[in-house]
């Protein structure tokens, strides 16, 4: 079968000229999920590969890096549970795009109500629960001692996401939306100082990490680091925690495991993370509606990919009807920023 966006061949003559051994042909599959980077299943009958690619059209400069994803995983081996890069591919004439391939990880991935039904009550308290430790582990890694000082720049990181949010905004929206403008207005005039700076993965929820199929409890990867970058953690943790949202549900086109009412609540997850990684939780309500923006436009980009000729399948186009009570959610919660310093 072949693959838009993947040629086979050319994959092959690439992974044995940098000594990966393949014993046969390449067989490749698209897995299932994911709005953002192409994901496949690549096998020469012996080995199994994870192939990572941009999607083919609606690319945004920041959201499909798969680069950095190489070079964060790489640096996070020992550290965090990621797959093991095997190679990095910026040749563009190889498959059209950089590539990425790494380790196939052989385990469960909860993305809907389905996957999630499959777990006890028991194994998703526990899950959810390994799911934030493991991000209090990323947020406490020493980004000199494994070499992403140059990752981001932690100084102000905040007012830099505020712009950058917009300005993706601007890139693909697809109608104009007042209550948008007034969000992003408030968040630019309500920048708190950074709580402090560690890698952040930028889009972490459960159907982004790989379980071990007889634990679920015990998580064996996680994926999707195209959005990392060096910065507050506290965004990490909102972003988390908004993904709770029923919009999701939308925006992915199915029943999300991650908005399940089987799991904690948005404020118990914030709860046990601050516990876990001894932070407070000062300016809570501004990373909750900027989270509220960036889900937003994340909405909005599928969409306009949707439009450009790249839908993800689930019906991508509907994935802006969510935006605007995000937009809405998002001013709640600085409203109750509001409320609470008066």
């Amino acid at each position: 079968m072949t693959h838009p966006g993947l040629d086979l061949a050319a994959l092959r003559a690439r992974m044995v000229a940098v000594g990966v051994p393949v014993a046969g042909p390449l067989v490749a599959e698209l897995v299932a999920g994911g709005r953002s980077n192409l994901t496949f299943s690549v096998t020469d009958g012996v080995s199994r590969w994870a192939v990572r690619r941009p999607p083919l059209a609606g690319l945004t400069a920041s959201a499909h890096d798969v680069a950095r994803e190489y070079r964060v995983t790489s640096a996070l081996v020992g550290a965090v549970p990621v797959a093991r890069p095997v190679d990095l591919c910026e040749d563009v004439s190889v498959t059209g795009a950089p590539f990425t391939v790494v380790e196939w990880v052989d385990g469960a991935v909860v993305r809907d109500r389905d996957d999630l039904a499959a777990l006890s009550d028991d194994d998703v308290e526990r899950t959810t629960a390994a799911l934030v430790d493991v991000l209090v582990a990323l947020h406490a890694v020493d980004v000199d001692a494994v070499g992403l000082r140059g990752l981001g720049r932690p100084e102000g990181f905040l007012e830099r996401q505020v712009r950058l949010w917009r300005r993706q905004w601007d890139q693909v929206r697809t109608r104009d939306l007042p209550d948008l403008e007034r969000l992003h207005g408030l968040l630019a005039a309500a920048v708190p100082a950074e709580s402090a700076a560690t890698v952040v993965h930028g889009d972490y929820r459960i159907d982004n990490a790989i379980l071990s199929r007889s634990d679920p409890a015990q998580v064996l990867a996680v994926v999707d680091w195209e959005l990392s970058t060096l910065g507050d953690p506290l965004t990490d943790v909102a972003l988390m925690c908004v993904y709770r949202h029923p919009a999701l549900d939308t925006i992915l086109g199915i029943p999300a495991a991650w908005t399940s009412d089987r799991l904690p609540s948005a404020d118990a997850l914030a709860e046990r993370y601050a516990r876990g990684a001894g932070r407070d939780l000062a300016g809570w309500p501004f990373y909750l509606g900027l989270a509220h923006l960036k889900l937003a436009v994340i909405a909005e980009g599928i969409a306009h990919r949707a439009g450009a000729g790249a839908d993800a399948g689930r019906d991508a186009a509907r994935a802006s009807e969510a935006v605007p009570e995000l937009v809405a959610a998002g001013l709640a919660a600085l409203g109750r920023r509001t409320t609470s310093s008066t």
